[in-house]
């Protein structure tokens, strides 16, 4: 019997092979086994491939047809090997053994299905369009004076003498400051499928001087030398292992500069850093490095994990809630809703809020009691608290203690499927699998669950696999909506954030999208808004404010639309945007749930409706027939919705009536009152 762990040392990659066009699958792994599994990342599609004895090795063949599937049918695939444990079929990682897997595309006219090593180590295979694959074994400083680039590359049809490349050194590759000709020469130590062509480039050290202190980044272009296509660009990563952080003083200027040649930890995308250096700044630099390395050190985590469970059996303060609102960064949503009524009323509990310490400023001077996130005094808070008020997930490794009750506020009306209704997931750092796996672990936790409404009752148990006490009440942050209508009220909140009195509000409310990151938790939005045309048809009457999600990690730049365009997306709380909007545009927000309380006009703009509806999420119902007001996709058609609204007056619809009445029944400004009544 084979134990999972050492099963899991012993499971690596021997070698990749075609023969004609088909893929054989040599692996080194000590014992029994039964297949050869893929499992599509973002949708938990699987194939299996028999595992035959071959020689030492177990061997898996993938016809041609077999990899057009897998070519076609999913973007990302993680390898496994299954086998049978205590009567179980286990499965485990393949790992590879450092070969360079990229050499063995599976090409077709247009696309190739491409194996490479993930940052762990484990073999993965990814479809992708006909693209250069390109792999920096090195970089480093020559002589003080220059900075050389070598590697390898691949472009699918092409040799070593119809390529032409170049290295493109700047901010972005659309503005590069520097442009080297790449020497370019062929590489028979390299073999595989694809035959790559080895390269050359470096820069003068004095190309990194034309920009002041900051970063620039590096791409390799890549061209037919008989074509006259555009060149094909791909950034420059440093996945080999060996590359580390390289540093060079240079004096420039009577001043002492520093040039550092850095990857990042996500991507490993090369960065050429420059600053000005200072030994008691980088003195200081390094202490706080190695403080952060010691904090994130495996051993400190395990033993403030342990730490945590062990006073977790202490007996409990019945007088202790903690509040947590989107992962620590607003003091806002429904856990506010409730605190604000526990101080009000006074009732008789020590009311702390866990708070990211990259987001403190959004709770000081509020007269808040905030505990950092995994700081010592949360560690001695938490686990002895009577109750955790959250309306998102906390981390699955934090063992809840049998004392304390976890009240799940959540923070919308599902539009978009969740969790296990989902059947894609779009997510870095996670798997469709593993995504709906934790999900489901994390809801099991909690003791309560609140819901707005008959409809998201019966997707949350479902969904959420939630089998424990639902409330039904109304979501408590709408209080606030149902209570603050008054003109007074508005022109005080108008005048405290500098919006002209004798306009109207826009609400811009987007939702974030799964396949738009930068890095497990922070994902980008694009405005797609053409605010040039906006401003010119509505700027006279409107104005605009943006409030992106809370996942959303970029800021925007409205500094052009200055007096038109306000970002309010750090905002503390959405509530006030909702009663000084006239117009909500949103897109598939469940903040128009909310909003509908108000009965105003809303827009939503959803040019990119069909992806979404198909590809990213879905829909829990026929958004396009019930939406509570307009879709349109251009901003053209939503300046035009604008005008008619204002025109014509917003004149509520059947169809609106049957929204307010499916949705907004019970929030009448008493749902805070039935939660806090019901638990504490």
């Amino acid at each position: 019997m084979i134990g999972k762990t050492q099963a899991k040392k012993r499971c690596l990659l021997h070698s990749l092979s075609f023969q004609e066009k088909d893929l054989y699958v040599q692996i080194s792994f000590s014992g029994p086994a039964e297949a050869l599994l893929f499992v599509e990342r973002y949708t938990t599609k699987k194939k299996e491939y028999p595992l035959t004895k071959n020689k030492d090795m177990l061997q898996a063949r993938l016809a041609e047809q077999d990899l057009l599937e897998l070519l076609t049918e999913g973007k990302n695939w993680d390898v496994y090997i299954t086998f049978q444990q205590d009567e179980r079929t286990e499965r485990i990682r393949l790992a590879n053994n450092g070969s360079e897997l990229e050499l063995f595309p599976f090409l077709t006219d247009e696309s190739m299905l491409m194996p490479f090593t993930t940052r762990y180590g484990n073999v993965c295979f990814k479809s992708q369009p006909i693209q250069p694959l390109i792999k920096v074994e090195q970089v480093r400083f020559v002589d003080k004076h220059r900075i050389e680039f070598s590697g390898w590359l691949f472009h699918a049809a092409q040799t070593c003498q119809d390529t032409t490349g170049a290295l493109l050194v700047g901010a972005s590759e659309e503005s590069y400051h520097w442009k080297a000709r790449l020497q370019l020469f062929a590489r028979p130590d390299l073999a595989g499928q694809a035959s790559p062509i080895g390269f050359q480039a470096s820069i003068p050290l004095e190309a990194v001087f034309l920009q002041d202190n900051g970063t620039l980044k590096a791409w390799i272009e890549v061209a037919n030398a008989a074509e006259s296509n555009k060149p094909m660009i791909a950034p420059v990563t440093l996945k080999a292992s060996h590359l580390k952080k390289q540093k060079l003083l240079v004096k420039r200027a009577g001043k002492t500069m520093c040039v550092s040649i850095i990857k990042t930890k996500k991507g490993q995308r090369l960065h050429i850093k420059v600053q000005e250096y200072s030994l008691r700044q980088s003195l200081k630099d390094g202490i706080k490095r190695r403080l952060i390395s010691l904090k994130r050190h495996r051993l400190v985590k395990k033993a403030y994990l342990q730490a945590f469970h062990y006073i977790g059996k202490i007996p409990g303060r019945k007088n202790i809630v903690v509040f947590e609102s989107f992962l620590g960064k607003q003091f806002s949503d429904n856990p506010r809703a409730i605190y604000e009524y526990l101080r009000e009323h006074d009732y008789p509990y020590k009311l702390y809020w866990s708070v990211d310490k990259q987001h403190l400023h959004n709770f000081q001077g509020k007269g808040l009691n905030c505990i950092r996130r995994f700081s010592l005094k949360w560690l001695f808070i938490m686990p002895r608290a009577k109750f955790w008020v959250t309306n998102s997930r906390m981390p699955l490794w934090l063992p809840k203690p049998k004392h304390t009750t976890y009240l799940q506020t959540w923070h919308g009306t599902p539009l978009k499927r969740l969790a296990a209704d989902m059947e894609e997931v779009h997510m870095p750092g996670t798997t469709a699998e593993a995504y709906k796996q934790n999900f489901i672990k994390e809801a099991q936790r909690w003791d309560y669950l609140i819901s707005p409404n008959a409809y998201s009752t019966e997707i949350f148990r479902r969904a959420f696999q939630f089998d424990k006490e639902m409330l039904e009440t109304g979501y408590p942050r709408n209080d606030f909506i149902r209570k603050s209508l008054d003109q007074k009220i508005i022109g005080k909140l108008k005048a405290f954030y500098n919006i002209p009195l004798d306009k109207k509000v826009i609400l811009y409310a987007p939702t974030w999208r799964d396949n738009q990151f930068h890095a497990k938790g922070k994902y980008r939005f694009d405005v797609s808004l053409d605010l040039d045309l906006l401003q010119e048809r509505l700027g006279e009457d409107y104005v605009m404010l943006f409030r992106l999600h809370y996942l959303v990690s970029e800021n925007l730049d409205l500094t052009p639309y200055a007096g038109f365009a306000y970002d309010f997306s750090n905002h503390e709380d959405i509530r006030e945007l909702y009663i000084m909007a006239d117009v909500l545009v949103t897109d598939y927000s469940s903040v128009f749930f909310d909003y509908g309380n108000l009965k105003r006009p809303m827009i939503f703009y959803v040019y990119d409706i069909e992806q979404y509806r198909d590809s990213l999420r879905g829909f829990y119902f026929n958004f396009e027939q019930e939406a509570p007001g307009p879709l349109v996709r251009t901003t053209a058609e939503l300046a035009e919705a604008i005008k008619q609204v204002e025109a014509d007056g917003f004149q509520q619809s059947a169809q609106f009536q049957q929204f307010y009445e499916k949705f907004c029944y019970l929030e009448s400004g008493e749902s805070t009152r039935r939660v806090v009544e019901k638990l504490f």
